[in-house]
């Protein structure tokens, strides 16, 4: 039997509805669905086949619907199939469908929920991409954590994914960067130079002024000396400093910031430079790409809606005909001084990807870019003639709260909370599973009380906790009666018609819905279900774990009754594996046992 038991009653749906109407076409047929009921009193599924087949079978809805169901009733996988509402047929399962399911789970282990339904196809996951100019923040912390879970949920749906980080080593914050570094090597070679004296010596000010930069000084100052200051000891002329200082800063802050993804558990397959791409002419060349599609021009773009800006004025500018792939207005490719506006070198770099062989394209960016998706959107269909997709997730803002009041300063960053902050507070599993507790559009709060809370207000305490008791009960069978009758093996072929307490087919009925749910959150690009349903499957264990307590007929080792024992082994040994296959998914490690 299909693992997926939502998409296998389909087919057994499609197969009754076309016995019943002959006529339908493939693309009727394409739109019928079974998905689980709003409230399980009315049955396990429900199907809109009657709706959908309504109108070429000549019968209303509601007739349709029950004929259907009466087709559907002699089916054994169910226990009853009856017409509701204006056209629904709503389903229940046998008992002995619903048992049939953990013998599937048990032998499939963590593979359980494992999809076809990416087809291989080459999708393209890039998230993080935070400029190379210091620590990583609780913001970059959530983008790492919705990216590195999107793209797990779509290889366990059959993507073939590659996850990337895009370095935008280029262009005016790299410049501040190398000035701040610059700072702190006179710093450390003991220059006379104060830091307002500097600050006006600088382009644009002293932008980065956290103290992870003193390091870089030092280092600066160790392998250089006072090679890169005048004799003075004074700023020398950027000439002799500026790309040493750039390189060596650039080559430090990508260090830490990986070693910050590596404690978060994110470990990016392709880093991409933006600065790489400039040298290789990448950016004219995409922009060739798209004047040879007759897409670039010489024009002058309207004033900006609303108020318009002091300093704009009305000039000849080359663009892109973003609106004929449904952008607001066409889109300018250079700056008033002639050098790349940021959307030119960010052609190049989708185009770049799309030429790396990617099907379907994703950026996971933080909210405030969210006016920059309708343009990226439509270069990409223009670049690739509308073959890849480009797919943004959008992350709203964290606020990082203690005791009910936000958590604003890092004392190491000087301005924000950063990431290895909030990991050494309270744990990779603890911030990797939080992240995922909102969608990722909607603003959230981190409460690093809750966060280290043994209560079931710490949703990753109360997965972790139903995990590490499933663990305990299958460590006491083994100590009890060995590794013969309590390995997967052993209890796929046990008897397990002594499951039939209500609340032990309710956790069977969460379990079979996992497969379904992984499909479901890989196509939508949301993997924040997986958390909200490792929570609901935690919660449905707990319940039973507590209903054991009080009625000793359904706790799960019973010496005195072997066959009912080896049942609800069975129970528990799917329950972990099914949450240990979310864990994963979420890049969580299992808890063995609460400390």
């Amino acid at each position: 039997m299909s693992q997926n038991l939502f998409a296998f009653m389909r087919g057994h749906v499609v197969e009754a509805l076309h016995a019943l109407v002959p006529q339908l076409t493939f693309e009727h047929l394409a739109r019928v669905e079974v998905t689980p009921t709003r409230d399980p009193a009315h049955g396990d599924m429900a199907t809109n086949a009657a709706m959908v087949a309504a109108k070429p079978s000549g019968h209303s809805p509601r007739v349709l619907a029950q004929l259907l169901a009466e087709r559907l009733a002699a089916n054994p996988l169910l226990d009853s199939a009856e017409p509701a509402g204006p056209g629904f047929v709503n389903l229940r399962l046998s008992p002995g469908t619903l048992l049939d399911q953990i013998p599937v789970i048990l032998r499939a282990g963590e593979s359980y929920g494992d999809s076809t339904v990416g087809a291989g196809a080459r999708v393209n996951v890039e998230y993080v991409s935070a400029n190379p100019t210091g620590p990583m923040h609780i913001g970059h912390c959530r983008g790492a954590v919705v990216g590195d879970a999107l793209a797990g949920v779509m290889t366990k749906a059959g993507y073939a994914v590659t996850t990337e980080y895009y370095v935008n080593d280029a262009g005016g914050q790299v410049q501040a960067l190398s000035w701040a570094a610059y700072w702190r090597y006179m710093q450390a070679i003991e220059s006379p130079i104060t830091v307002e004296q500097f600050e006006g010596a600088t382009p644009t000010g002293l932008q980065y002024r956290g103290d992870y930069l003193v390091p870089v000084g030092q280092a600066l100052a160790d392998q250089y000396g006072t090679t890169l200051a005048t004799a003075e000891l004074g700023i020398a002329d950027p000439v002799l400093w500026f790309d040493r200082v750039r390189e060596l800063a650039l080559s430090m802050m990508m260090t830490e910031i990986r070693a910050d993804l590596a404690l978060l558990g994110v470990s990016q397959a392709v880093f991409s430079s933006e600065r790489a791409l400039l040298d290789r002419g990448a950016v004219a060349r995409a922009i060739e790409m798209l004047d040879a599609k007759g897409l670039i021009y010489e024009g002058v773009l309207e004033p900006p809606k609303g108020k318009t800006p002091e300093d704009w004025e009305p000039r000849p500018q080359t663009l892109f005909r973003a609106t004929e792939f449904g952008d607001d207005v066409d889109r300018p490719l250079r700056k008033s001084d002639g050098s790349n506006t940021y959307f030119a070198n960010d052609i190049a770099y989708h185009a770049d990807k799309i030429a790396r062989g990617a099907e379907v394209l994703i950026d996971v960016w933080g909210a405030d870019h969210g006016g920059y998706v309708s343009r990226m959107k439509a270069v990409v269909k223009a670049l690739s003639d509308g073959r890849v997709p480009l797919e943004v997730v959008l992350c709203q803002i964290v606020h990082v709260m203690r005791g009910g009041q936000p958590v604003r300063m890092s004392k190491r960053a000087g301005t924000f909370v950063t990431l290895r902050d909030l990991l050494d507070e309270v744990g990779r599993d603890a911030v990797r599973f939080i992240m995922l507790m909102r969608k990722s559009d909607a603003q959230m709060e981190f409460d690093l009380d809750q966060a280290v809370a043994q209560t079931r207000e710490n949703p990753v305490f109360y997965v972790q906790y139903a995990h590490a008791r499933c663990r305990s009960v299958l460590r006491a069978a083994l100590a009890n009666w060995g590794a013969a009758r309590v390995a997967p093996e052993a209890l796929a072929d046990a008897d397990l018609s002594a499951l039939d307490d209500p609340q032990e087919l309710a956790l069977i009925r969460r379990l079979i819905s996992w497969p379904r749910l992984v499909e479901g959150a890989a196509l939508a690009r949301e993997p924040h279900r997986i958390a909200f349903f490792l929570y609901d499957l935690a919660g449905d264990f707990h319940m039973l774990w507590n209903k054991g307590r009080d009625d000793s007929t359904l706790r799960f080792l019973q010496a005195e009754d072997e066959g009912g024992t080896n049942a609800r082994l069975a129970l528990v040994a799917a329950t972990a594996t099914v949450i240990r296959s979310g864990l994963f998914v979420l890049g969580v490690i299992p808890a063995e046992e609460m400390r």
